[in-house]
């Protein structure tokens, strides 16, 4: 790919798996299989939920590592590694800095109200309030929360760094020359290991120290979307085995789903745990590539909705979870169908932050912070693309 090329699809297709991101969360809270363990789980849950919230958890976040291999690669071409790191910084590592410990205490706020007020108390927040309760009790260990990602999307970027320092060739002509069906059969596998070392589906890296698995997990994810901006006739390559990839990924994930039903959490078999592994790998990888080729097809032109969309999805995803728990947590006490409580929580954590994005962030120093100065001629699209904070 040139660099001058316009790259919408990549654009929108990190809007949507942010967006993505805010229906997960939101679809937690009525999921059975997470109920003993998420803040705000309501009584009202369906495996419904199930089906299609951890669906979109195995490729979510890899669609999103890709296409900010993608765009950091496009920042090398365009500005030098020197360029892509400072961008970078600006980006990725100052926001984190900023609005980390905004989120993080907020949230501890939000669940110790919830924990004091909320009758219908989750099974999680039953076991948090009688240590909250007890003055001499030990400091909880601080997370990421959910900005997890910019700091694993900060530390590959500084080993793009020491990639070139290095002079290290990557395998981009052997991933080139591979055929599609090894692509989607080699590859995956590489991803087995790091899935196999945690439990399934694969957790959120919110430790505030590295952990191996995600940074290779979600590492190989990044080197492909690098790869992809030198190599983009790859996808095309690819684009006749889609509809078979598709098909493939949903049959994998159906027998996921019966490993996951009918394991043995005390005890696991170890060859069942590598086969619900590869199964993660491999649906995963292949719902990235159909993601990337149909947005290829579908999404690769300017559209306003979406480019409004892609300026506003970073702070969407940034504030969207306090804002989130601060809903469902008085919906525990309310009784009403687990449909009419998801649509509720998850239209108004959108309402109000796209309404919070319009009017403090937009046409503020803030948005600027965010995502650098804003295009308004619609051939910016791509020069606006590439400054952008996780794209």
């Amino acid at each position: 790919m040139q660099a001058g090329n316009r790259v919408h699809y990549m654009d929108n297709l990190r809007a949507l798996a942010m967006l993505a991101g805010v229906v997960f969360h939101a679809s937690l809270a009525y999921s059975v299989l997470i109920h003993d363990f998420w803040p705000t789980a309501d009584a009202g849950n369906s495996v419904i939920v199930d089906v299609f919230a951890w669906f979109s958890h195995l490729f979510r976040m890899p669609l999103f590592f890709v296409v900010a291999g993608f765009f950091a690669a496009l920042l090398v071409q365009k500005r030098g590694i020197g360029g892509m790191l400072g961008n970078r910084f600006a980006r990725v590592l100052l926001p984190f800095l900023v609005f980390w410990p905004i989120v993080y205490f907020t949230m501890g706020w939000l669940i110790t109200n919830a924990a004091a007020n909320v009758e219908n108390l989750s099974p999680l927040l039953k076991m948090i309030k009688p240590w909250l309760a007890n003055p001499d009790r030990p400091a909880a260990p601080p997370t990421l929360v959910h900005l997890w990602f910019l700091p694993y999307l900060m530390c590959f970027c500084i080993l793009v760094w020491v990639v070139h320092a290095l002079e290290f060739k990557a395998p981009g002509r052997w991933l080139a020359s591979l055929k599609p069906v090894a692509i989607a059969t080699v590859i995956p596998l590489v991803l087995v290991l790091p899935l196999y070392s945690v439990p399934a589906p694969h957790p959120a890296p919110e430790s505030l120290f590295p952990q191996w698995w995600a940074l290779v997990f979600y590492g190989v994810y990044f080197t492909l979307g690098y790869l992809l901006f030198h190599h983009a006739r790859l996808l095309d390559r690819v684009k006749p085995a889609a509809p078979w990839l598709l098909l493939a990924a949903l049959i994998s994930y159906a027998a996921f789903l019966v490993l996951l039903r009918n394991t043995v959490v005390a005890n696991p078999n170890p060859l069942v745990h590598v086969f619900k592994a590869a199964l993660e790998a491999y649906v995963g990888f292949w719902m990235t590539l159909v993601c990337l080729l149909f947005g290829k097809q579908w999404l690769d032109r300017g559209n306003r909705i979406m480019r409004y969309v892609a300026d506003a999805s970073y702070w969407v995803y940034i504030v969207h979870l306090p804002v989130l728990f601060a809903i469902q947590y008085p919906l525990l006490d309310i009784e009403a169908h687990w449909v009419l409580k998801f649509g509720f929580s998850l239209f108004a954590t959108l309402g109000i932050a796209f309404a919070s994005y319009q009017l403090l962030v937009r046409n503020t120093v803030l948005g600027r912070f965010l995502n650098g100065t804003r295009r308004s001629r619609p051939n910016a699209i791509s020069a606006h693309a590439e400054s952008r904070a996780i794209g």
